[in-house]
């Protein structure tokens, strides 16, 4: 039997990878893939033996800062992301959800001081299989259903 690429291989940049597949377009939106000026490939509802099916997104000469990486955390907690670099992975990184989540979404409770005033959001996370995340602020409870991204 014959093996074909679903999705073309990249020189340089980065291939997220293991993405649920109902979260693919929450990826792109929270890395504002959108205005991305590079080649985006992206692939949904491919087979998975692992997870029945996944979705993948690679992006040519784009690579992720750790504050990134915690958005994709957020949406694919168990994303994998593959560092290309002369069309070699040069690095492997299995996406983890952090402790702490600092600035990168809002608080949902109208009431918090972080919508009031000009402050940094800071949640603990006390969940990641669902996400679920404390306000360190007004200590309301926020899930994935609730976040809203800076």
């Amino acid at each position: 039997m014959e093996k074909h690429l679903k999705v073309s291989a990249i020189k340089d940049g980065t291939v997220i990878d293991h993405i649920p597949t109902k979260a693919l377009f929450k990826v792109m939106k929270i890395l504002q893939l959108e205005e991305c000026l590079e080649m985006i490939t992206f692939g949904n509802n491919l087979d998975s033996k692992a997870m029945g099916t996944k979705s993948i997104i690679k992006i040519a000469n784009r690579f992720f800062a750790d504050e990134e990486v915690n958005k994709i955390a957020l949406v694919a907690p168990h994303a994998k992301l593959n560092t290309i670099r002369d069309y070699e992975v040069i690095e492997k990184r299995v996406v983890e959800t952090p402790r702490e989540i600092i600035g990168i979404i809002n608080c949902f409770n109208p009431k918090c001081i972080t919508n009031a005033e000009t402050i940094t959001t800071r949640f603990e996370v006390l969940s990641n299989k669902p996400i679920t995340m404390k306000c360190l602020y007004c200590e309301k409870i926020t899930n994935e259903n609730e976040m809203v991204y800076s």
